[in-house]
């Protein structure tokens, strides 16, 4: 599991936490997985290891991992409760980009939906001649 810390003003803990909810959310981070223990992780990120544990228990309280006794911590096996939520955070704040970027183009909505729409079907033949060979 790979997190980058920045100096933005974010607390630390908050930062792991959101980047925790993020791998879950795209699937990255799996049901079960276990994640690093905090010892190794705060290691890792050099930072102190109540900063992990706290980013740890926000992330239980939250219902994205469990604890298992003497085993470590773990994504939740019912995944997390905020992931389809996460996903759609994430895309709104592309698709906001994406028009941001449109209307500065001089390209109407309408014309960004059918090009997605189109670009949609694409995928979709373009996966399905994958999946029959």
């Amino acid at each position: 599991m790979q997190l980058h810390l920045s100096n933005d003003g974010v607390p630390i803990y908050l930062q792991i936490v959101n980047q925790v909810k993020y791998l879950v959310a795209s699937g990255r981070l799996k049901p079960d997985e276990e994640l690093p223990p905090i010892r190794t992780l705060a290691e890792q990120l050099l930072i102190n290891p109540n900063t992990v544990a706290r980013a740890y228990r926000e992330l239980e309280l939250a219902g994205v991992v469990t604890k298992r006794r003497t085993t470590g911590t773990y994504i939740s096996a019912a995944g997390s409760p905020l992931a389809k939520r996460q996903r759609l955070k994430i895309l709104t704040q592309r698709i906001d980009a994406l028009l941001a970027e449109a209307r500065q183009m001089d390209i109407e909505t309408e014309t960004i939906i059918k090009l997605i729409h189109d670009r949609g079907g694409a995928l979709r033949t373009a996966s399905g001649r994958t999946a029959a060979r």
